[in-house]
C-alpha cells in the first residue's frame, strides 16, 4: 500500500513569512532612523537660551548622528546676541526676539563642545561642510543640563561673513521660553506673551514639532516606507495566491 504525503502548499504560509519579515525590517529601520538616533531637546536646558561666540578650536566629527566640535570662546562676550541676520525660519517675532536677546554664555568654561544636526540636515539649512579648525563661530542656543560643557544651538553663524544656519524643524523654537531681561527696547511684539505669562511648556506638541529631535518628520518618513513596503506585500500575495490556485487547478494532485 502506497502512503501519500501531502504537502501544506497554502499560499498564505509565504504571505505570512513575507509580512514577518517586512514588520522585521521596519522595526529595524525606525530603531536606527535619526528621530530615534538622537536624544531630543529634553536633555538641555530649553529655559534659557545662551549666546556664545569664538573660533573652532578641534576638527571634531561631521557626520551621523550628530556633527561634533569644540569652540574656544572669546575672552569677552557681547551681553546679548549682536546684531546677526536669524534664521528665516526663525524669522517670526515670537522667536527672533528670543534668538536676539539671549543673554551671552557666563558658565564655567573658556571652551565648549557643540552638537549640531547631521550633514543631511544642515547642509539643507546653510552648512554643506565640516567647520574647519579656526573658523569664527557664533550661536545661541541650550546648555546640556547635567553636560555644562555641552552646547546645542537652535541657530548658528559662521565665518567672517556669519552665515546663518538653521537648526530646529519648522518654524519654531523647541520651547519658547521666557525672554530675559535684556530685551532691546520695541523688540517685544505686541501681545507677545511676557517671562511672567509665557511658561516652558516642555510636552506641547506644536512646540515639540519644531525640534530636530523630537519632531515626526523623520518618524514619518520610516512609516511612509513600511506604508509602501505593506501595500508592495499585499499587492504581491494577491498575485502570488492567485498563480498558486492557478497551479493547483493545473495540477490538482500536486
Amino acid at each position: 500500500m502506497s502512503v501519500s504525503i501531502h504537502t501544506d502548499r497554502r499560499p498564505h504560509h509565504g504571505l505570512l513569512a513575507t509580512a514577518a519579515v517586512l514588520v522585521t525590517a521596519a522595526t529595524a529601520l525606525l530603531a536606527a532612523s535619526p528621530a530615534s538616533a538622537h536624544h531630543g531637546w529634553d536633555g538641555f536646558e530649553t529655559d534659557d537660551l545662551v549666546y556664545i561666540a569664538g573660533t573652532v578650536s578641534s576638527d571634531g566629527n561631521w557626520g551621523d548622528p550628530h556633527s561634533l566640535f569644540e569652540v574656544a570662546l572669546d575672552a569677552q562676550l557681547p551681553a546679548i546676541t549682536p546684531d546677526l541676520t536669524v534664521p528665516e525660519e526663525l524669522s517670526g517675532p515670537e522667536d527672533s526676539v528670543r534668538v536676539e536677546t539671549a543673554l551671552a554664555y557666563d558658565g564655567p568654561h573658556d571652551e565648549l563642545e557643540v552638537i549640531i544636526a547631521p550633514p543631511w540636515w544642515s547642509s539643507s539649512n546653510g552648512l554643506d561642510r565640516a567647520l574647519e579648525v579656526g573658523e569664527r563661530f557664533q550661536g545661541v542656543g541650550y546648555i546640556n543640563s547635567t553636560d555644562d560643557g555641552l552646547f546645542r544651538p537652535v541657530a548658528f553663524w559662521y565665518g567672517d561673513d556669519h552665515a546663518p544656519v538653521n537648526q530646529v524643524i519648522g518654524n519654531t523654537l523647541p520651547v519658547r521660553a521666557p525672554i530675559p531681561g535684556g530685551a532691546r527696547a520695541g523688540d517685544e511684539p505686541a501681545g507677545a506673551p511676557s517671562a511672567v505669562d509665557d511658561p516652558v511648556e516642555m510636552d506641547s506638541p506644536a512646540e515639540d514639532a519644531g525640534s530636530i529631535d523630537d519632531s515626526g518628520l523623520e518618524t514619518q518618513v520610516v512609516w511612509v516606507v513600511f506604508g509602501v513596503a505593506v501595500v508592495a506585500a499585499v499587492v504581491g500575495g494577491f498575485f502570488y495566491m492567485r498563480r498558486r490556485t492557478r497551479q493547483d487547478e493545473w495540477n490538482p494532485d500536486a
